[in-house]
């Protein structure tokens, strides 16, 4: 994730900001050139905004910034009513009560975040309006109460661009339950987003695209029953030394899947490698030099996914003894064997464009 200054007064200011805590300013999100300027209103509409430094565009805040859920903007002569993530929420939780809107606004800034990277190396992302049959549309969805009481949980899933979020795991106790659970050793909504949409990439840059054998030479035979595969990862666990070959237990269940996961791990690793640099952070710099000597660096430009891992592995590894120091578990639980970051570096080679 970029660093960001404020227009006005030159200020650091943060992806999730709303406005400069400097100069007051108020800030919103552009897509066009990924960056988060400092805005004024408009001096003919007063719902309207410019930026502060430059008077070409006019902009409007994507409706869901009415109730603090969103800060993008959205130019004022496109037909979308909403900005880049939002136009893809078909159900979302009722803002109308505290816990919908507290849930909303976590949501929608894992959604923000997932949609930056979709940006960043321009990944296909049809709307259900392009695409009836297989564009994105995001279910952000409430568990069921029972008439008896009990609660009947939203199943978090993907089917053909159509993706559902439990509302519910935007409350921390409630994830942490399913984390621990599963026995999972990390779950939260932005995976949860990165992953589904790892499924609507695969038929994306996969399926549609004609690669399902380099896809099966890295990943085995998709064609596999799904039900058959899930059934038996949940009777009979994962095969024995599947940390060897596979990113998390959940990947084992199937090539698709393990797809899923891999594509989320490459949009965890890029992003965390671009904040870490525009912190000015980076470890052992004569053996990194890719990331220490280059103000330039950008990990979403870089083309070989070897440089990608070997500037990763020191940092991660530093930033679980930082989360051990205080008291915490790993930050990234995660091995990367040499076969893991085969298919690692196949996905990486899918979203730039070199497969």
């Amino acid at each position: 994730m970029r660093l960001f200054r404020c227009d006005n007064c030159g200020n650091p200011v943060y992806f999730e900001n709303r406005s400069c805590i400097n100069c007051g300013f108020r800030l919103g999100f552009v897509c066009e050139d990924i960056s988060l300027m400092a805005v004024q209103p408009d001096a003919k509409q007063p719902d309207k905004w410019r930026r502060v430094d430059q008077q070409q565009f006019v902009y409007r805040f994507c409706p869901n910034a009415a109730q603090d859920i969103c800060n993008w903007l959205v130019r004022d002569d496109s037909p979308e009513e909403f900005c880049q993530a939002c136009r893809y929420n078909g159900l979302v939780p009722n803002a109308n009560t505290e816990d919908g809107l507290r849930r909303w606004r976590a949501i929608s800034d894992a959604q923000r975040h997932l949609f930056y990277s979709f940006l960043r190396w321009d990944l296909p992302r049809p709307s259900r309006k392009e695409d009836p049959e297989g564009g994105l549309l995001f279910d952000l969805k409430d568990d069921e109460i029972l008439p008896d009481g009990t609660c009947n949980p939203v199943l978090i899933g993907h089917d053909e661009g159509h993706i559902v979020i439990r509302t519910a795991e935007a409350d921390d106790p409630t994830r942490e339950q399913q984390r621990a659970m599963m026995n999972e050793p990390y779950r939260t909504l932005l995976g949860h987003f990165r992953h589904e949409t790892g499924h609507f990439i695969w038929n994306k840059l996969v399926r549609d695209a004609g690669k399902i054998d380099s896809f099966r030479a890295i990943f085995g035979d998709e064609s596999v029953d799904y039900q058959q595969a899930l059934d038996h990862h949940y009777q009979a666990g994962p095969p024995r030394g599947w940390g060897d070959r596979y990113i998390s237990y959940y990947a084992t269940t199937h090539p698709w899947e393990d797809f899923a996961e891999c594509f989320a791990h490459v949009l965890h690793i890029v992003d965390s490698l671009e904040t870490a640099h525009m912190f000015g952070i980076a470890l052992a710099p004569s053996a990194h030099d890719i990331m220490a000597a280059h103000a330039s660096f950008d990990p979403y430009s870089v083309l070989d996914f070897a440089r990608i891992s070997e500037v990763w592995i020191p940092l991660s590894v530093a930033l679980n003894s930082i989360h051990h120091s205080m008291g915490e578990r790993d930050l990234y639980p995660f091995i990367l064997t040499p076969v893991i970051t085969q298919k690692l570096a196949y996905v990486h080679g899918l979203v730039t464009r070199q497969i």
